[in-house]
């Protein structure tokens, strides 16, 4: 036994990688082994000589053991060593520029209406891009002929023939997510949705496929005049000036009543858009006071609570706040454009900090 504890410790000693350590572990401890066919001797001896020589083989074979996996581990952190001496890299150096990514305009204006919103105690919330047609349109107030509801202007699922069930459709806004809301919370409320809302258009001003954010809140003692606050608030962060004056002309929603178009003061000097001053006006959305049928179809009391509801479009407003010109370029995924008007990965939108650095 001493004769094989040495050759075996020397070859295991010597094996330079672990192909050869595991030649050397089948040479001893294999099925055909050299210390595993004296095991099966024991079988043979006489007990005196088993209670010698059992010990003995058991303790050999655990000093084999021992000796392989001790090598085995630094047969191992010697290839990573050499590994890592090949592979080395300065992770202090800067990032190489073309590999930098950067944040899209839209997701860099949906952060910053949400900081905003947020700022004024709106949560966010969120829904399905598929939508029945109730909540899209029945619950909202929307009449089964009113023009919204035609194929020309909504993208409808596909139905089987003889298919009853009611049909779905790409949601033509996110209001069915203030349904959804008050339906599971309940009044008081005060959220923003916003999210990818779907019509059939396309142009430089439209696209099948945009960004919308709308915001609601409901109480017992809202007005019009809570309604506007919340707007000039708005517009005067988003657009980083200190007053912005919101004007409302009025209008028709099925889903609001009164209702009212939102315009922004402005001016356009040198074909450049300025906020908050000048004697134009930006038409920017609609708004208005939640239609007590709307409140009855989401289960609350409209003889207990009122509030308002307002919609805008991100894609528009991240237009005029950096200069877009044509809105199909948010959508052409090319690198150049990203790169031009795309944002800095740890730019997040504070309040405190400014919205766009």
């Amino acid at each position: 036994m001493d004769d094989l504890r040495a050759k075996y410790i020397e070859a295991i000693a010597a094996a330079s990688d672990e192909a050869a350590l595991e030649e050397v572990r089948l040479g001893a401890l294999g099925k055909k082994g050299e210390i595993s066919l004296k095991m099966r001797e024991l079988g043979k001896m006489t007990p005196e000589e088993r209670q010698t020589a059992g010990p003995a083989l058991n303790a050999l074979k655990d000093e084999i053991n021992a000796a392989l996996s001790a090598r085995k581990a630094s047969l191992s952190d010697a290839a990573l060593a050499e590994r890592l001496k090949a592979e080395w890299l300065d992770v202090t150096l800067p990032v190489r520029p073309q590999r930098q990514g950067s944040i899209h305009p839209i997701s860099q204006v949906t952060e910053e209406i949400t900081a905003i919103f947020a700022d004024m105690g709106f949560a966010v919330a969120e829904g399905p891009q598929i939508e029945s047609d109730w909540y899209n349109f029945d619950a909202l107030n929307i009449p089964g002929h009113h023009p919204a509801r035609a194929e020309m202007d909504t993208f409808y699922t596909h139905r089987a023939e003889g298919d009853d069930r009611p049909p779905h459709v790409l949601r033509t806004h996110t209001s069915p997510v203030q349904i959804r809301h008050m339906e599971k919370h309940g009044a008081p409320c005060r959220i923003i949705a916003p999210g990818r809302v779907y019509r059939s258009d396309y142009d430089q001003t439209h696209t099948p496929m945009f960004h919308q954010v709308e915001g609601l809140a409901i109480d017992k003692d809202i007005s019009m005049a809570n309604l506007k606050w919340v707007l000039e608030q708005f517009a005067a962060a988003f657009f980083e000036v200190d007053e912005v004056e919101v004007r409302f002309r009025a209008s028709h929603f099925p889903f609001t009543e009164p209702s009212a178009e939102i315009d922004f003061r402005c001016s356009w000097v040198d074909g450049q858009l300025k906020l908050g001053e000048g004697d134009d006006w930006l038409e920017a959305g609609g708004s208005g006071m939640v239609h007590p049928k709307v409140l009855e179809a989401a289960g609350i009391d409209s003889a207990q609570w009122q509030g308002f509801a307002f919609g805008l479009g991100i894609d528009r407003l991240a237009m005029l706040k950096y200069g877009i010109p044509d809105l199909r370029a948010f959508f052409d995924a090319d690198l150049r454009w990203l790169r031009h008007y795309g944002f800095a990965s740890l730019d997040v939108p504070t309040l405190h900090a400014g919205l766009s650095r």
